[in-house]
């Protein structure tokens, strides 16, 4: 039976009573060292002030009061867990405010109302205590909000730590410290940052970096006065030089299972094949077995695990193959469509390769043919195998485009003692947004930087300028609508929606082009049931003038079928699949129709709806007004483009961002050669 909320906070109040007791024991039973000897006095002289500690360091903060008459508040967030600090500075007279950043989420924490009573108290004489980094982190990083509170108020902030030679550090995201009687305390104050009332933008980043690189400096200071070791209060994503975490039984466990599975990966492979899911020419690939011979010089692998991120990094392939002349690349990826996509895309320094299974023996056997010089893997691609015996081998791992799904999240956080081994051997991790960057962190990843999505970036899917000729003589001067990239349950939708258009638009033609093209025959047989004249792509067919549903079940001919239609509803988000890539529909020039369920595009789709520049549709009855509309309207059709051009232009940048990224991990080729 769950607890009622007064059971809950009944409860965090007597933990805060015990947390309070334990704080007065600690100080009793142990020697406090000031530096500077003066800093009570300078915190005096300064007050009210804002005294700002990292997040997991405030236990003993009491000891910077200058004196019991001194009027404090403190800033704790809106949770249960806060009514037990709250408890404990109750005792201690300290007043609360509560609330608190949002640290990169959605959820309102009341750090708005938070920041109007912070300043408040400070004009009316209350010194405030708050932490600088905000959760769940990244830990150690000064958030704006105590910057801002400083600019508004016009009082100094005083970075403080406390440190004591006996502590234990709970595996928190900020490593939450539990000082210890009998210990030598060490309270460290630094120099007040004063922040201008009139500072810009660029004066507030200035004071924040400042107040980061302060904070870290009487921390250290701190922990070494006490004698106490900084590292075991340090999160794991700060301390770059420490060793990865070790693979924990479940990793060893499934390392071990994949092992002994081997001898039915040829079975599966060939099982595979029958349903055209794996090249039975190339079938030794995906057992680590190359057939190429590795290319002289530096080379960077690159792993993408099908068509979506296969378009996605293929620019950065370009990218960094014009600023490094000397670079070959590998690139892997795991599916049929993608490596057609290869073979048509790579230039001559580019190979391509099946990514082998994911056993120990087969990843040991591919890198040490392959040899690479650093490994890039895309979005969400995390293989154990592959990731333990590339890092075993000191090579450079970076995760570009990375993506984390909040239910991806949720899956690793339960399951973190999985997770840290591996993010915490990627030497970078490139996300899309901050709040993917964040999720990283959380994971053990120790270099996490939020650069943006690649996919803003890619150039448009190419036109097949012959086919594109041959549809448009197929077609006339009929009218137009597509459907892309769609999932099994939204292309009856559709239909209905064409029924609907067909009554205004006579001669309409709907294309379909299903996510997974196999789907085609089993799609075109359904569609005639309902009535439907259809035509299918793949068995070499045009749409005749009589063809109502054009089902284009073929591969790579996105960019040709953008071209023939003005309007397109992006798939994948009718249902609940998380959406499907809209940028390549608009660098066409293509009117983006999307579902409600967009969250694996979430940035890009936020910004086009923002802009105007997508609709967002919920029946089939949405979908023949909106493309009604457009098709009527040629004013509103060039509105919506010019609505999501501009959505791109403040999207686009993670392309030069990632490039200048990996640069830093390839090596010399002349210091390789020499080496």
């Amino acid at each position: 039976m769950a607890r009622s909320p007064d059971t809950t906070r009944r409860l965090n109040r007597l933990a805060g009573s015990a947390l309070a007791g334990m704080i007065s024991l600690v100080k009793r039973t142990s020697r406090a060292i000031y530096e500077p000897e003066d800093a009570l006095a300078r915190l005096a002289a300064n007050h009210p002030l804002i005294v700002a500690v990292w997040h997991g360091q405030f236990m003993m903060t009491s000891g910077f009061r200058p004196s019991p008459e001194t009027k404090v508040a403190a800033m704790v967030a809106r949770h249960g867990d806060a009514e037990l600090i709250g408890a404990a500075m109750g005792r201690f007279g300290v007043e609360l405010i509560r609330g608190a950043g949002a640290g990169g989420r959605r959820k309102d924490r009341g750090g708005a109302y938070a920041l109007r009573q912070a300043v408040r108290a400070l004009k009316d004489g209350y010194s405030i205590v708050m932490t600088a980094d905000v959760p769940p982190g990244p830990a150690r990083r000064a958030g704006i909000g105590i910057v801002m509170m400083a600019r508004l108020s016009g009082r100094p902030i005083v970075p403080c730590a406390v440190a004591s030679s006996r502590f234990r550090a709970l595996n928190t995201w900020s490593r939450m410290t539990i000082n210890l009687p009998g210990s030598k305390l060490a309270y460290v104050a630094g120099d007040p940052i004063w922040v201008p009332a009139d500072a810009g933008e660029a004066e507030l980043e200035f004071a924040r970096l400042q107040l980061e690189r302060a904070l870290n400096t009487v921390t250290a200071r701190a922990y070494e006065i006490a004698g106490a070791d900084l590292t075991r209060a340090t999160p794991p994503s700060l301390d770059l030089s420490a060793p990865p975490t070790a693979p924990d039984f479940r990793l060893k466990a499934y390392r071990a299972a994949m092992s002994l599975l081997r001898p039915l990966a040829p079975i599966l492979l060939k099982v595979r094949e029958r349903s055209g899911k794996e090249d039975g020419r190339r079938r030794g690939e995906r057992l680590g077995q190359a057939t190429i011979a590795r290319p002289h010089g530096v080379l960077c692998w690159v792993h993408a695990a099908s068509v979506g991120e296969t378009n996605a990094v293929l620019p950065v392939i370009e990218a960094l193959g014009a600023t490094r002349p000397d670079l070959n690349f590998l690139l892997t990826t795991g599916t049929v469509t993608s490596a057609g996509l290869a073979e048509r895309r790579l230039g001559p320094r580019a190979v391509h390769q099946y990514v082998p299974l994911d056993a120990p023996e087969y990843a040991a056997r591919f890198l040490e043919h392959w040899q690479p010089d650093l490994a890039v893997f895309t979005e969400s691609e995390i293989w154990p195998s592959l990731i333990l015996e590339t890092s075993a081998r000191n090579i450079p791992i970076a995760l570009v485009n990375g993506r984390l799904s909040h239910r991806s999240r949720r899956r690793w956080q339960r399951n973190k003692s999985v997770a840290m081994p591996l993010f915490s051997r990627f030497n970078i991790i490139l996300a899309q947004n901050e709040r993917m960057a964040l999720g990283f962190s959380a994971l053990g990843a120790r270099n996490v930087h939020a650069v943006g999505n690649l996919k803003i970036d890619a150039p448009p899917p190419p036109v097949d300028l012959n086919e594109l000729e041959r549809l448009k003589e197929a077609l006339g001067d009929r009218p137009v609508f597509a459907a892309a990239s769609t999932h099994e349950g939204e292309e009856e939708t559709i239909a209905v929606a064409h029924r609907t258009l067909a009554r205004q638009f006579e001669r309409l033609c709907t294309i379909i082009a299903p996510r997974h093209p196999e789907r085609g025959t089993a799609l075109a047989e359904t569609l005639k049931n309902l009535g439907f004249s259809v035509a299918q792509r793949s068995l070499g067919v045009l749409p005749g003038p009589r063809t109502d549903i054009y089902i284009a079940d073929t591969i790579g001919e996105l960019g040709t079928l953008y071209a023939l239609a003005p309007v397109a509803f992006i798939g994948g988000s009718l249902i609940d699949r998380g959406g499907q890539n809209p940028i390549e529909a608009v660098r066409h020039g293509v009117a983006v129709l999307t579902g409600p369920h967009w969250q694996n595009f979430r940035d890009a789709y936020r910004t086009l709806l923002r802009h105007e520049g997508a609709i967002e549709v919920k029946s089939a009855t949405d979908i023949a007004n909106a493309v009604a509309r457009l098709l009527d309207s040629p004013a509103e059709l060039q509105r919506m483009r010019s609505g999501a051009t501009q959505a791109l232009a403040t999207l686009s940048g993670a392309l030069d961002k990632t490039v200048e990224a990996l640069l830093r991990y390839l090596p010399d080729e002349r210091l390789k050669r020499a080496s």
